[in-house]
């Protein structure tokens, strides 16, 4: 969706300034904020590609003034609350009000570093032979979903080149939304810089993104 988030090419914001030495949380709560999400995942009552559409549905507003770990947080009430394990009333007060419903599963923490070493693999088997190969020359389908995709929008309606085969993964798009995994053949498509910005980009510059079959067809 055209979330807040998807400020790729937008020049409004300005350049990216990496801080030096960043540390990996800026805050003691961060910490928990990151624990919590993680327990909460645990339970498989929805997926990460959720957890991003959660986020990227914020009111972009509030999404734009607030910190990374603020809308990891907000995300996760907002699973919560749909999966009926939260209220209104228990967001506002702070605190549960009355006993949660039985979840799918419970990550206990003598669990937890198994479950992190082990990690969520989402490659999967080949439903069909790859439609595009190497070199093939491809336009990023222009569209505007309500749901969940990750195809950024400076790509959409733009030509480029498959510049690798990925293999196959689960479709972020239908796993998002509760629809199954809907696996698809992955490729990194290679955009000069030109391609998707005009004449005013550099001239030296080529932006590659992983992009979903469902998301490309041949370039006329």
């Amino acid at each position: 969706m055209n979330g807040a988030q998807d400020l790729g090419g937008m020049t409004s914001f300005g350049p990216v300034r990496p801080e030096q030495d960043e540390p990996v949380f800026h805050a003691e709560w961060e910490k928990r904020a990151l624990a919590v999400t993680l327990a909460c995942n645990g339970m498989g009552e929805w997926t990460g590609d959720r957890n991003r559409f959660e986020r990227e549905s914020l009111e972009p507003g509030w999404y734009l003034t607030h910190s990374y770990y603020e809308i990891w947080l907000a995300a996760l009430q907002n699973n919560l609350a749909r999966k009926g394990f939260v209220g209104a009333d228990e967001i506002a007060a702070g605190r549960a009000l009355r006993p949660a419903p039985p979840a799918k599963r419970k990550l206990v923490a003598e669990d937890v570093a198994a479950v992190l070493a082990k990690g969520s693999p989402y490659d999967r088997p080949a439903p069909a032979p790859a439609r595009f190969a190497v070199g093939d020359r491809v336009r990023a389908k222009l569209m505007n979903p309500a749901h969940h995709t990750r195809l950024p929008r400076y790509a959409r309606g733009r030509v480029g080149a498959i510049e690798s085969v990925r293999g196959v993964f689960v479709f972020p798009d239908a796993n998002a939304h509760d629809q199954g995994e809907q696996p698809h053949w992955c490729y990194t498509v290679r955009f000069a810089g030109r391609d998707l910005w005009g004449e005013d980009a550099d001239p030296t510059l080529v932006v590659t993104i992983d992009a979903w079959e469902p998301y490309l067809e041949p370039a006329q």
